[in-house]
C-alpha cells in the first residue's frame, strides 16, 4: 500500500466508522474542530489525516485505534512492507529484507507497522514549525487547510494568489480602460501617470523628501487628497509606483475588492495584503497591457531583458507580469517566481508549476541563489526534485546602489522556473541531451530533503533517524549515513 492509497484508505474508513454511527460530516467536523470542508477532503483522501487529528476521531467514534490501524494493513502485507525499504527515513535505520520479511507471519502487526510509518511521516513534515514556534515562546497562529501550524497572512495571501492562477481580468479590464482614456503609449512615462492621478482621480501630486531619517518613498493622503513621493526615485520605480497608487484609487473607487475576494480569510491582515498585490497587479496590466506584452514575449521568446528595454521598465516588473498570462484565449508558460537576497531570504514567491516551498528556508542549489556568484550574468540551469520532477530556472542579481554604495542599497536576485519541457519556448533555454547527468540535484529545503548525499546540506533533514559514525565521515557532516555508506555495508 504506498502512500497515497493509504491516505485514502484512512479517509474511506474513517467515513464509513461517520455512516456507520449515523454521525452528520458537519456534526462530526464540529466535535473534531474542523471545517466540514477539511473533513470532506479528509474523507475523500485528498489530505492527510495528521496524527492528533485521527486519534481524536477514533476517540469521537469509539473505535480502538490498534484495531484502527491493523484494518489498513488488510491485504497483501508483503508489498506494504517492501515499500518501507525504499524511504528514506528507514534506510538509516539498517534494516533489511529479511528483517522486515519477519513480520509477514503477523500480518495485523505488519500491517500496523506500515500505517504508523507512514503516518507519522506525514506529521513529522510540522516539526520544524512546532520546534520555531517552542523556542520563540509564540502563541501559535491560526493553521492552515492543511494543518500547517505557522500559517501566516503572507501564506494565505500566495495561496489566494495561486488559486487565481494570478490572473484578474477585472483589473486588465480597468487598466485597459485608463489606457485607452489617456491615449497611453507602449513606454508609458510618470508625467502621463500623474496626469491621471490629477484629472481622473482629482489628487495633488508633488515630491518631497521624507523627513529626518524615514524611508518611506510614497504617501497617499485620502483626507487631504494629497500623493507625496521621493525626488529620489528613479524613473523606472517611480512609473511603478505611480501605477500602483492608481491601482489602489480603482479598487477603492469600484470596490473591485469586495467582488475578486468574495470570501472571509482567516487572518484579519490578509486582506490589505492581497489588496497591496492587487494594486501592483494593476501597476504591471497598466504599464504592460496584456495583449501587447503577450505578442512580445511570444516574439522574443520570454528574453525578459529585452523585453525590460522594449517597455522601459524593471527586471522584476517583467518577471511579474509573465507570471500574469492567465488568460485561458492568450496562456502563457507556467511559472514559479522567487526573490531572494544575498542572505538566501525569500521575500517574494509564487508558484504555477506545483513546486512548494518550505515556510524556513530553501535549498542552496537552486538559481535564484547561484545568481550572487555572477553577479553580472543569467545564471541558467535545469533542477531535479528528489521526486524526478524538473525544472529550467534562470536568475540574475538586481542591483540598486544609493549613494553609489551597494552595500547601502539592495540586491535581490529574481529567480524565475518552469518545466524542463518548457526550455525549448525560451530564448535561453537550454538543451536537453541528458537530464540526468546535466540537472542539478535539487530539494525544497534541507530540513525535509530526502537526499542523502548533497555535499551543500546546512542541517539534518527530518526525514532521516539523526545518527552518526565518528570513524566515517561525508563530505557533509548533516548528511545521513545509510547502509551503503558503513565499512563492509552492502552497496545500493
Amino acid at each position: 500500500m504506498n502512500e497515497n492509497a493509504l491516505n485514502a484508505n484512512v479517509g474511506h474508513r474513517l467515513r464509513a466508522l461517520r455512516l456507520s454511527k449515523n454521525v452528520k460530516q458537519a456534526d462530526a467536523a464540529r466535535e473534531l474542530g474542523v471545517s466540514p470542508a477539511y473533513l470532506n477532503l479528509i474523507e475523500k483522501g485528498k489530505r492527510v489525516t495528521p496524527f492528533p487529528l485521527l486519534w481524536k476521531a477514533l476517540r469521537y467514534f469509539q473505535v480502538d485505534p490498534e484495531a484502527f490501524m491493523a484494518q489498513l494493513g488488510d491485504g497483501r502485507v508483503d508489498q506494504a512492507l517492501a515499500s518501507l525499504l525504499d524511504e528514506p527515513l528507514l534506510r538509516t535505520l539498517n534494516l533489511d529484507q529479511e528483517s522486515l520479511q519477519s513480520l509477514s507471519a503477523e500480518p495485523k502487526l505488519a500491517g500496523t507497522v506500515a500505517a504508523l510509518f507512514n503516518l507519522y511521516k506525514n506529521t513529522r513534515m510540522q516539526l520544524e514549525n512546532v520546534m520555531t514556534q517552542l523556542s520563540s515562546h509564540e502563541r501559535p497562529p491560526a493553521a492552515g487547510p492543511d494543518g500547517k501550524l505557522d500559517y501566516s497572512p503572507f501564506d494565505e495571501t500566495t495561496d489566494f494568489l495561486e488559486a487565481h492562477k494570478n490572473y484578474f481580468p477585472e483589473l486588465e479590464g480597468e487598466a485597459d480602460g485608463l489606457r485607452v482614456d489617456f491615449k497611453l503609449e507602449r513606454q508609458t512615462l510618470s508625467s502621463q501617470l500623474v496626469r491621471i492621478v490629477e484629472e481622473r482621480f482629482g489628487y495633488q501630486v508633488r515630491f518631497e523628501e521624507a523627513q529626518g531619517s524615514s524611508s518611506v518613498v510614497r504617501r497617499l493622503d485620502k483626507e487631504q487628497r494629497q500623493l507625496t513621493l521621493s525626488p529620489g526615485l528613479t524613473e523606472q520605480t517611480l512609473k511603478f509606483q505611480l501605477a500602483a497608487t492608481l491601482g489602489l484609487l480603482v479598487l477603492d473607487k469600484t470596490r473591485l475588492m469586495e467582488r475578486i475576494v468574495g470570501q472571509r480569510m482567516r487572518h484579519a491582515e490578509t486582506p490589505r495584503l492581497v489588496k497591496v498585490h492587487l494594486a501592483n497587479y494593476f501597476a504591471g496590466a497598466l504599464m504592460l497591457p496584456y495583449g501587447d506584452f503577450f505578442k512580445e514575449v511570444q516574439r522574443t521568446r520570454y528574453d525578459i531583458e529585452l523585453l525590460t528595454h522594449i517597455f522601459n521598465v524593471t527586471y522584476e516588473t517583467i518577471a511579474h507580469r509573465v507570471c500574469n498570462l492567465g488568460d485561458p484565449k492568450r496562456l502563457g508558460l507556467p511559472f514559479h517566481f522567487l526573490r531572494c537576497d544575498i542572505a538566501g531570504n525569500i521575500s517574494k514567491r509564487y508558484s504555477a508549476t506545483g513546486l512548494k516551498f518550505a515556510s524556513m528556508g530553501s535549498c542552496a542549489k537552486w538559481a535564484v541563489h547561484l545568481a550572487f556568484l555572477n553577479p553580472s550574468q543569467l545564471t541558467r540551469q535545469y533542477s531535479q526534485m528528489p521526486d524526478g520532477t524538473t525544472y529550467f530556472d534562470f536568475a540574475r542579481v538586481q542591483l540598486q546602489p544609493v549613494e553609489g554604495s551597494i552595500v547601502r542599497g539592495t540586491a535581490y536576485s529574481i529567480g524565475l522556473g518552469t518545466h524542463a519541457e518548457n526550455a525549448k519556448y525560451l530564448a535561453y533555454g537550454l538543451p536537453m541531451t541528458d537530464l540526468k547527468r546535466d540537472a542539478v540535484p535539487t530539494g525544497i529545503s534541507c530540513r525535509f530533503c530526502e537526499r542523502t548525499d548533497c555535499n551543500q546540506r546546512a542541517a539534518a533533514s527530518y526525514r532521516f533517524a539523526f545518527s552518526f559514525d565518528e570513524y566515517t565521515k561525508k563530505d557533509c557532516f548533516f548528511s545521513p549515513l545509510v547502509t551503503g555508506d558503513l565499512v563492509g555495508g552492502p552497496k545500493r
